[in-house]
């Protein structure tokens, strides 16, 4: 201090730390006469003693006012210094950047003002402590007293303009610090961050965007702030951001490509409607660039169809279109393993809208990489086949074409039917509300007598026979009402003429032998006639119990539809058909007199015309019958046979005993199940009858009487 009194008079010295701002102001103008005199005269060593002076014994003092006249002293050698001040720089910006951190409000105020000044006059210079005064700034934004804030946003906005003229700034060494405090969740923070990524965006020597991967994950989580004002100025980034990415020839997609995915399934609707929109331009510019992130892309894309927001559902909508309009050879890294584990996925998705979507993308992704899929099929099969429970129609349907497309290949043909069955078998309630569906559009989509043999086939050897028959009469069912399977219906009318209608007939009789009444059916179809007149005659007093009556009242419904128009047409030529005469009044025989279905056939029996049933029309109509060799009808010896011997001819008399062999199967299970419930229930009875004298033998508990 002594060698400092002929440099610095005591009276400025004392005036520095005084505790009136008007005595600190003046000490520093005179400190500034005296530091320009000495670097007019080149007398660099006392200018750094002066500043060393300022530095040690001011802002480094314990005093509040010695800290405050430091950084003014500071400030005013820096503008007595003039262009010379770059020299000294290294010893007047550290101790004035410590000050930012001062607990004094006001130090910390003058810090600040101190810096503003010093810029001001060394401009461009001073950029090399730039991260370190970026640094400073971004803590003082959030500074708890407002006149500290206030002046930050001045020191703020000077340090912008000398960045965005300077050519010494350093882009790579400043986003490592940027990214660093772009989660920040103070607002005013962020609002200093955005505006200085704004600032620097604007700049054309400064490539902001070739950066962009480092802070746009902070930019999307401002998306989400509380503040308005955040949000506008983050998304007005973001918009300006992606329209160079539109126009700029080089774009590093990839990484924010794992940004965006990210950011789609926020909960904020804002925040997904930018990052989904981001995905739809990227999907149609990025090329190849994107091919490695298209499963991570799908995974983001298929979650927003269903999305509750308009605007997302349908930008995703159209990006799901774009991405599936894929080119037709895999280019190098695209992964169908990936797709298909997403697709799997999503098939699980509580949203209708995203499972029909994942079903497209398999559809898709089969009719182009066939071979390439079903390498993965183990893997996404199980889910596909989980589907055909779908609640929603539609997913079912779709999942159909899927099957139908893999089901090509005859094992994986079989695995489906039997898994069909299957899923039938454990879940009641699908055959009954989803089977016809399933069933029906199988055969759209598959050879409708391709699925029934394998039904039938599947069936013949079903272990549980309570099963196969509710199984085949649903099946039957089905046949006999479905536009779908009208085809199949005519094929099996040609049974007795045609080699297929034959073997689609002795098929299908296998498993129908489970369910008389869908025997009996089958053989109307087939217009084998005497043979269900011979089924009809195999029944026994076990056989017709209350499902039979109501197969048989179903049958009695449809007889009156037009599917068996045919068979009304031909009672009007009773002769030619006596067999089917004699089989409607089997059936006739069968049902209550009472019931409803035996009113029906009554009433359509009583039309055959009269003059037709006499004896002579009928030995006269035989021999006109175009399929005498099929339907001989001659003397009374000859009415069992059914079919003369031909070429194509079904043997009947092996198919009837397939039939009788059948029901004694179901008769004995019925017996067999019957007995195991009594024997439960009479092991349970003795169970409770044990317990009650169990229960009477115990002593009975003493009862406390009251005294006398």
């Amino acid at each position: 201090m002594a060698d400092m009194s002929s440099i610095i008079p005591a009276s400025v010295i004392r005036n520095l730390s005084d505790k009136l701002y008007e005595k600190r102001k003046n000490a520093a103008l005179e400190i500034e006469g005296i530091v320009k005199q000495l670097a007019v005269a080149g007398e660099h060593e006392k200018i750094s003693a002066v500043i060393n002076l300022l530095t040690t014994e001011f802002t480094n003092s314990p005093q509040a006012n010695h800290r405050k006249g430091g950084l003014i002293g500071l400030a005013a050698a820096t503008v007595g210094l003039t262009k010379e001040a770059g020299i000294y720089l290294e010893q007047i910006v550290p101790p004035v950047i410590n000050s930012f951190r001062d607990q004094d409000s006001r130090v910390r105020y003058y810090a600040c003002e101190a810096l503003y000044n010093i810029a001001k006059v060394v401009r461009g210079d001073f950029i090399v402590y730039f991260n370190k005064i970026f640094d400073a700034l971004c803590k003082l934004s959030a500074d708890s007293d407002g006149n500290v804030q206030s002046a930050a946003h001045l020191l703020d906005r000077l340090v912008k303009d000398i960045v965005t003229e300077s050519d010494q700034f350093s882009i790579e060494e400043f986003i490592p610090l940027l990214r660093e405090r772009m989660n920040v969740l103070n607002p005013y923070v962020r609002q200093f961050l955005v505006g200085w990524i704004t600032v620097l965006d604007s700049v054309p020597d400064i490539d902001m965007l070739g950066f962009l991967p480092d802070f746009l994950d902070g930019l999307f989580n401002m998306l989400s702030d509380n503040s308005h004002e955040i949000r506008q100025q983050a998304d007005s980034a973001l918009s300006e951001f992606l329209q160079e990415i539109k126009s700029s020839p080089t774009v590093d997609y990839g990484r924010m490509a794992e940004i965006l995915v990210q950011r789609a399934r926020s909960l904020d609707a804002f925040t997904r409607l930018t990052a989904i929109t981001w995905i739809n331009e990227f999907v149609k510019l990025g090329g190849d660039q994107l091919v490695p992130y298209y499963a991570d892309i799908l995974g983001a894309i298929l979650p927003c169809v269903s999305d509750k927001e308009e605007k997302i559902r349908a930008v995703a909508r159209e990006t799901n279109e774009e991405l599936r309009a894929i080119r037709n050879d895999p280019p190098e890294g695209f992964d169908i393993g990936a797709i298909l584990s997403i697709a799997r996925r999503e098939l699980t998705s509580e949203w209708e809208a995203t499972r029909i979507e994942s079903l497209h993308w398999i559809s898709t992704l089969l009719a182009r990489y066939r071979a390439e899929v079903l390498a993965y099929l183990d893997e996404i099969f199980g889910s596909l086949l989980s589907a055909l429970s779908d609640p929603s129609d539609e997913v079912v349907l779709l999942v159909l074409e899927v099957h139908a497309c893999i089901a090509k290949e005859s094992h994986h043909f079989h695995d489906l039917i039997s898994y069909l069955i299957q899923n039938f078998h454990n879940d009641h309630v699908l055959l009954e509300k989803r089977g016809a569906l399933i069933v029906r559009r199988l055969c759209v989509l598959l050879d409708a007598v391709r699925v029934y043999k394998e039904f039938s086939k599947i069936l013949g050897s079903e272990a549980d026979l309570d099963f196969a028959s509710t199984m085949v009469q649903a099946l039957n069912l089905i046949l006999l009402t479905s536009s779908e399977l009208a085809e199949l219906r005519f094929l099996l009318k040609q049974s007795l003429v045609n080699p297929s209608g034959k073997d689609l007939f002795i098929s299908l009789y296998a498993s129908w032998c489970h369910s008389p009444m869908a025997t009996i059916s089958l053989c109307l179809l087939a217009q084998a006639y005497q043979h269900a007149s011979s089924v009809i005659q195999s029944l026994g007093e076990e056989d017709i119990n209350v499902k039979f009556l109501v197969q048989l009242d179903k049958l009695i419904r449809l007889l009156e539809t037009p599917i068996f128009a045919y068979i009304r047409l031909q009672l009007l030529e009773p002769g030619k058909h006596t067999w089917l005469l004699k089989s409607l009044y089997g059936l006739l025989m069968l049902l209550p007199q009472q019931s409803a279905a035996f009113k029906i056939l009554r009433t359509r029996l009583k039309t055959v015309p009269s003059f037709a049933l006499s004896t002579e029309n009928l030995k006269r109509t035989s021999s006109e019958n175009p399929y005498s060799q099929i339907l001989q009808i001659a003397d009374e010896s000859n009415r069992n046979q059914d079919v003369a011997s031909t070429s194509h001819a079904i043997d009947f008399p092996a198919r009837l005993q397939q039939f009788v062999h059948m029901q004694q199967l179901h008769r004995a299970h019925t017996k067999f199940r019957q007995q195991s419930r009594n024997a439960a229930y009479s092991t349970l009875s003795q169970e409770i009858q044990r317990s009650e004298e169990t229960k009477q033998s115990l002593p009975l508990p003493e009862i406390n009487r009251p005294p006398s």
